[in-house]
């Protein structure tokens, strides 16, 4: 099974969302596929081993190639010249099982590691992948935003666990401009109230100043309030001035 033929059956099954090897080795391969792999058929055992023995540099040198393709044929670079790139930063943390991924641990029953991805946001139904990061599971978000947050081209969005007031001021003090989810519990001051146009969906767009005399950031912060598509109250913490209150809601 030479591990061409191996990464094109991985690509076709994540393709058509196969979920296991088994589905794979199962699956009817077509005439096409059949000459793509120049297999006739395979079993999941053998996949199993297959993959064992393929290190993981490959895939992550195929994921690289693959997000170098995508910025060439979407002109990424062009078009960041006439707008901002958007780029979204969330985490999801994939179970292990115990007794096979000890160095994973992070509860007493269940072992785990954290994907930290960043996509793309090109425009309304195009979007990629372009980082990806794995940490151990137990490991906090927030520490993971030193590696991510590397262009200031560019705008970020990310949710409340990558929260980190030094980083923030670091961030701004940089040149860095990002929109996050502020907890509603956090302490804040208000310096100075936005006047919103009457047709917002905004209820509220403030200068404030964040966190408590042991842990606050220094540098001023613009506090938007607004309800999201279930009617639940947002409060989003950004550095942006510049655009319009429904502007920075709009794209958290």
């Amino acid at each position: 099974l030479y591990i061409a033929s191996f990464l094109k059956l991985l690509v076709f099954a994540q393709l058509n969302e196969t979920e296991s090897l088994r589905a794979v080795s199962e699956t009817l391969f077509s005439d096409d596929l059949q000459k793509a792999t120049e297999l006739e058929s395979i079993s999941f055992s053998q996949l199993g081993r297959r993959l064992n023995q393929v290190p993981t540099e490959v895939f992550q040198q195929v994921f690289l190639d693959l997000v170098a393709q995508i910025h060439e044929k979407s002109h990424y670079e062009q078009r960041r010249e006439t707008t901002t790139p958007l780029k979204i930063i969330d985490s999801s943390t994939l179970p292990l099982n115990l007794k096979n991924h000890k160095w994973a641990e992070f509860r007493k029953t269940k072992s785990g590691i954290k994907l930290h991805l960043r996509l793309v946001y090109a425009e309304k139904g195009c979007s990629y992948p372009d980082k990806a990061v794995l940490t151990n599971a137990k490991e906090h978000d927030r520490g993971q935003l030193e590696v991510l947050v590397d262009d200031k081209e560019c705008m970020y969005v990310f949710d409340r666990g990558y929260l980190d007031y030094e980083r923030f001021d670091r961030m701004t003090d940089d040149g860095y401009f990002f929109v996050s989810r502020l907890r509603k519990n956090a302490v804040i001051r208000v310096i100075e109230p936005f006047k919103l146009p009457e047709d917002s969906l905004v209820f509220s767009d403030e200068m404030v100043l964040i966190g408590t005399p042991q842990n606050r950031a220094e540098n001023a912060f613009r506090l938007i309030k607004v309800l999201d598509s279930k009617g639940n109250e947002l409060h989003l913490i950004t550095n942006r001035f510049d655009l319009s209150a429904d502007e920075i809601a709009e794209l958290y």
